[in-house]
């Protein structure tokens, strides 16, 4: 084979995946601003603010996680992620003596003329979900910050591929028509004695 068509092959190759980094790195940018946007969006609407500094509400070790974040508005994922595991979940320990949701449901089942335990599984149940809602918007905060660093990856990838792909036509232009590459060597056949 020729050196020179080997060389334009790969080349437009390269280029070719260069075209399909950029437009991966676009639409995953698109992803990081749109998942950001909606998390943003959608958390401010819920009107949820960290206690004070200096609160009673976050004054326990439990709750230490809790005072970067005190007096601001929860809009973003990883503050999310705090409210959630280290507000919301200590209250819940306390409000349910340690039991999940699940159990005191079992034993308000069990025990259903129990008021106060049946409004003790309302409680959870509902401390629960907003628990479970939290943790869902850090959880696609998480996924659109890996969309914003997979997005930096595909440019740089589509950046050296571009400056390879340039390289290996310019070398293509370069290179002599009769270099050629991957030719075996044949060797003259043994003289017959005679």
């Amino acid at each position: 084979m020729q050196r020179k068509a080997l060389d334009k092959i790969v080349s437009w190759i390269g280029l070719a995946l260069t075209a399909v980094l950029i437009v991966a790195g676009c639409l995953l940018t698109w992803a990081h601003f749109f998942v950001a946007d909606q998390v943003r969006t959608q958390l401010s609407q819920q009107q949820i603010y960290f206690p004070a500094a200096g609160s009673p509400a976050i004054a326990d070790p439990e709750f230490a996680a809790m005072k970067q974040y005190a007096g601001r508005q929860l809009t973003t994922g990883a503050q999310a992620q705090v409210y959630a595991d280290h507000f919301i979940a200590n209250h819940l320990k306390a409000i349910g003596g340690g039991k999940t949701y699940s159990q005191l449901s079992a034993e308000a089942q069990a025990n259903p003329t129990d008021a106060k335990l049946a409004a003790t599984v309302d409680t959870m149940f509902r401390g629960e979900t907003l628990r479970g809602l939290l943790l869902n918007a850090y959880a696609f905060a998480t996924m659109g910050v890996i969309a914003g660093i997979a997005a930096i990856a595909a440019f740089l990838a589509a950046a050296v591929m571009l400056i390879l792909g340039v390289l290996g036509l310019v070398h293509s232009r370069r290179t002599p028509p009769t270099e050629k590459i991957f030719t075996a060597a044949v060797e003259p056949a043994p003289a017959l004695a005679g």
